[in-house]
């Protein structure tokens, strides 16, 4: 699958590369008031595109933080997690950090701290 999107990916880039080189060409464009901007065509085209991916992110924005406030107002309202008795067993050497841990009531991780989760559980 990582080979499909690759290709999808290499395709678009030269699709997208054959067009900047068919349109070179200066391309005038006439404002108000007798106004001109001379500039190549690739130039105007991307200056357009970033103008409204721009645009995109501004209006996406207040919607953005309504769900972000919102979030943290559930958050919230959750109660304190309660934390689980301490085990009267002994750590043995060879776990002693996740045997230490557990006896200070926290619970250990499936995967270390310092790396990120995994995205697909394991099967």
């Amino acid at each position: 699958m990582r080979v499909f999107n690759w290709l999808w990916r290499a395709a678009l880039f030269f699709v997208l590369f054959a067009f900047a080189l068919n349109n070179q060409h200066v391309v005038e464009l006439r404002w108000f008031f007798g106004h001109q901007w001379r500039a190549p065509m690739v130039y105007v085209v991307l200056i357009v595109f970033t103008l409204g991916c721009a645009t995109g992110v501004l209006a996406m924005l207040p919607s953005w933080w309504r769900h972000r406030r919102g979030a943290r107002q559930r958050e919230m309202l959750l109660p304190d997690p309660v934390s689980p008795e301490p085990s009267n067993s002994t750590p043995s050497s060879s776990g002693s950090s996740n045997a230490a841990a557990a006896a200070e009531g926290l619970t250990s991780l499936p995967f270390p701290p310092d790396m990120p989760a995994p995205r697909k559980p394991a099967r």
